[in-house]
This record gives structure tokens, sequence and C-alpha cells, in this order.
């Protein structure tokens, strides 16, 4: 009752013969069956198993792509996606091991074994680079003329702390890797008969930079480094920390189309060098002296390079203005000055009046350590009509009357640093209308400038890149007075500086520096001690991008 019958009726069933038929199908299917798993059970083959191929089947794209564009491809990734991209395939392991030009090995003594590994899948570098720190035993001549024999066409090599090379790996390295253009090494102990190998049979040498060479640190068992085979080709000379530097002598005065030398950190007296350098006819166009016992003798000698463009004399406190006026007056092409007079006050008004005086085509100008006043400035930004990045740092002199006269007179200027002087906001000011071509503007440790002047000047030059950093001294100040910790531990400065001039007393270390120290200050003359006797120079902070 109340219940409706199904409106689904049985489906008729199959007639007999039908159902004969599929008994039939299903017995026979099943004994198939059976007898397939049995006959699989005792089989030796692999089993083989057949799927669509909707299923499986995946496109590789990169199929169609040429080696040669695959490998271009890799070129514009970094080491490690390229690591990557090598585990993806074989093919692009292959194609990945001979588009590597570039490669950095840990250069320690168990690496000898695998050489031959690394530089059959690696077979076409050409800029390879070896280090080993201190601590650990470096490969030997075996393990670098291995090397060499794997890779003729090297064209650049940088050895970093390999002590256990001598001459003989070196000279095993001269005679496979003739193609050498540029070599580099640091912290090593071979000698001046590894490097006179290098130069009598690579005759493509164009830089060379030699940094730490304990192999010619005893005078009696060293013999001079030529120019040989190198002598038409070599345009880059560095030598850096070395003990007897002065016997890169005859390569400095041999290397005929010598366009840039770097003399840093070297002990000895260098006036005699310069002097031979004078004597022959030159092609110098950069020069670097830093740190050097170098007189007004040897800096005047550069006066002879009439195509010199820049100069760098940093704190080598025996230069004054004779030896600057001197190169003034005849380097017409001077394009670039950086001058750090270690605050020794040798070089200043007179030298810098010269620069504006002859050097029309100035481009950068660096001065740290250098009092400078109005005159001189004055000159410099008048008749430096060329001048695009200035920085000065470190000056006692350079007062909101010399910055005007800057803002007002430098019409190319497009970046300037200043960094250490008593600079007050009323000074900056004047760059709201003075410099119209001025892009960036950094002032650091100026004591007298506040934030407001940062903002004052954004509001009114929109496109100017204004750099304070008391902006951030005053931030690390406020919330460091919402907190638990004491205001004045909470400012962070710079780390003391590792290095402090020769022959200097530690200034942190004195009495009223250590009496600031255990009261929780920084001393009153810690920010002035740091930009002086800093490791790091002014320029790469005053112009970096």
């Amino acid at each position: 009752m109340g219940q409706s019958s199904s409106t689904h009726a049985p489906s008729p069933l199959p007639p007999r013969s039908t159902q004969r038929h599929h008994r039939s199908i299903s017995l026979s299917s099943s004994f198939s069956a059976r007898s397939d798993i049995f006959s699989f059970m005792h089989s030796k083959k692999e089993p083989s198993f057949e799927v669509p191929d909707a299923v499986t089947t995946t496109i590789d794209y990169t199929s169609e792509i040429p080696d040669e564009c695959l490998a271009i491809v890799f070129q514009f990734l970094n080491s490690g996606e390229r690591k990557r991209c090598s585990l993806v395939s074989r093919r692009w392991l292959l194609v990945e091991g001979q588009s590597r030009h570039r490669l950095a090995l840990n250069a320690q003594s168990d690496l000898i074994p695998v050489i031959p590994a690394i530089f059959s899948r690696f077979d076409s570098v050409t800029k390879l680079a070896l280090r080993c720190d201190r601590r650990s035993v470096s490969i030997n001549d075996e393990g670098l003329i291995l090397i060499s024999l794997r890779c003729p066409n090297l064209t650049r090599l940088k050895l970093r702390g390999c002590r256990e090379i001598t001459d003989v790996g070196m000279a095993g390295l001269a005679k496979n890797c003739k193609c050498l253009k540029k070599f580099s090494c640091g912290s090593c102990m071979f000698g001046a008969k590894g490097i006179n190998a290098l130069l009598d049979n690579c005759s493509s040498l164009e830089e060379l930079s030699v940094k730490r060479l304990r192999g010619i640190n005893e005078v009696g068992t060293v013999e001079s480094i030529g120019a040989g085979a190198a002598a038409s080709s070599l345009k880059t000379i560095c030598l850096k920390e070395l003990y007897n530097g002065q016997f890169f002598g005859p390569l400095i005065s041999g290397a005929k189309k010598l366009k840039t030398l770097k003399l840093l950190r070297c002990l000895g007296d260098w006036d005699r060098l310069l002097e031979m350098i004078a004597t022959s006819d030159n092609c110098l166009v950069e020069v670097h002296l830093e740190r050097l016992q170098v007189s007004d003798v040897g800096l005047s000698s550069l006066s002879s390079c009439s195509k010199l463009e820049t100069l760098h004399i940093v704190k080598t406190p025996e230069c004054t203005n004779t030896g600057l006026i001197a190169v003034a007056e005849h380097c017409k092409y001077l394009r670039k000055l950086h001058i750090d007079g270690w605050r020794t006050d040798r070089i200043g008004n007179e030298g810098l009046i010269a620069i504006a005086k002859h050097s029309v085509n100035l481009q950068e100008l660096v001065l740290i350590g250098v009092n400078p006043n109005s005159i001189s400035l004055e000159a410099i930004a008048t008749n430096c009509q060329k001048l695009e990045r200035l920085a000065l740092c470190g000056s006692e002199t350079i007062a909101d009357g010399e910055i005007s006269c800057i803002a007002s007179k430098c019409v190319a200027l497009k970046k300037l640093c200043i960094k250490g002087c008593p600079v007050s906001d009323e000074g900056l000011e004047a760059f709201a209308w003075g410099c119209p071509n001025l892009v960036k503007i950094k002032v650091k440790k100026c004591k007298n400038v506040t934030c407001e002047v940062g903002d004052w000047l954004r509001a009114r030059r929109g496109s100017l890149v204004v750099n304070l950093d008391v902006c951030e001294v005053e931030a690390e100040v406020v919330d460091a007075s919402t907190s638990d910790g004491v205001q004045e531990d909470a400012v962070e400065f710079p780390p003391i500086v590792r290095h402090v001039a020769d022959g200097q007393p530690n200034p942190l270390t004195t009495g009223s520096s250590s009496s600031a120290a255990a009261n929780g200050r920084r001393p009153s003359t810690f920010r002035t001690l740091v930009s002086f006797f800093g490791h790091r120079g002014f320029a790469p902070c005053a112009f970096r991008r």
C-alpha cells in the first residue's frame, strides 16, 4: 500500500547460444591468461610492459635545439644553475661541460688523481683559477703540469696559495700553455726563474699580477726578471706586497707597450725604477703608487709620460707639491687624479692650482687627507669644466663656503662625495640650484649635517639621489630609546680597521681611548682614525654604482 511499482523492468536474458558463446570466450581467455603467467614465471627474459604512449611519453622540446644554441643559453646562467642543468639529461651534461670556459677549483693535493676526469668533461676551459687555503697542502708541480697538458688553450690563469708549486712547475706550464694572456699569482713560493720562464714562452701575455711572491725574498739567489718574449705584448703590470720588487725593473722598462703600472705596498726605494721608466720610450696611461717609498724625484719622472691619463698617489708621504706640479705641467691628458695626502700637508694648494691650470680634461678628482682652501677649489671648479666626479674626504678646510663655490661653478658635476668635513646644512642647500647635471650626492660622517636637508633637497630636485648616513644613525638612536638597552650602545659603528699605518701606534689602545671604551663609548677620534688609517679607500665608496 502506498508503494508504486518499480519503473525499471528486468532486462531480458540473452539466448542460450549467446551464453554458451560468452562462457567459452571467458574460459579460453582465462586459460590463455593462466598460460601466459605460467610461461612468464618459467621464462628467463626480462618482462616488457607495454603502456599506452599517452601515459608515459613526454615531449623533449629541446631535442630540436642545436647543441650550439643550447650552449649559448647556458652562458646566461650562473655556476649553480649550470650544475643543476647538467643533471637534466646526458645531452645537457655533455653540452654544459663542453661549453664551460671558466672554472675555479680548490687546488688541494687530493685534486691530482681526479684531474684527468675533470678536464675530460670540461675540455674547453680557457679561464682557470686554482686556490688553496693556507692550512692545506696545495697541488705540486706534477698537478700543474698535468693541468697544462689538458688545457693547451688556456688564456687566463690565477694561482692563490699554491705553495707547493716551484720553478719546475712554472716552466712546464709555460711550455704547454703558450696562449696565456693573463697570469696572476699570490702567496706562492716559486721565484724569478718561474716568472722568467713564463715571460720567455708566452709571447701573447698582456697582464701580469704578482702578490706576495715568497721565492724572490732572498737577495743572494734572485736573478733579474726581464720582459722576454712578452716585451711586445705586455700591457699591465701589478706588483703587490713584494719585498724585492725592484727585481722587476728590467721587465717594467723593457715592456714597450706597457699602459698600466700598479705598485702597491712594496718595500724598497722606487725612485730609481721610475727614473728608468722615464728614460725609456713608454706608453703609460695609468699609474698607481700606494704606500711606497717614493719621493718627488720618482714622481717628477712620471712627467715624461705624456700620455698619462690616470694617476693615483696614495699615502706616499715623501711626495710634495713639487712632484705634482711637474706632472701637471707635462701630462696634459690627465683625466683621473686620486690623492691621499695622509694629512701630512705636503700636497696642498700649490699642487692643486697647477692641476687646475694645466689639467683642463680632468673628469674625476679624489682628495683624501688634503686641506685645500677656497682659492684652489675655485680654480679647479672654474678651469676644469669637464669635472664629473668629485670626492672630498677627511679635510678640515672644506666648509660651507667651499661647497657653495663647487655648487655654483662645477657645471658638469654628476657625482659628489663629502666625508668627514666640517660641512653643514647651509652649504648643502646650495645644490638645490647649483650643479644642474648632478645625479647623486653622498654625505658621510659630517656631524653638522642633519636629515632635514636631505628631505629638503629631494623635494627641490626630485631626480637627485641624496645619501646621508646621518639619517640611518638617527633612526637607530630612536629605536634604541624605546628599548631597554643603553642609547649609546645601540648605534652600530663600522668595525675597527684591520691595518694601521706602518710605524704608527695603535690609536685605539691609548689611555684616553681605553678609558672611553671602559665607559661603553667610542673614543672621539674613532671616526677620524678609521677614515685616516682605513684599509679601504674612499674612491670605491664615493663612486660605487
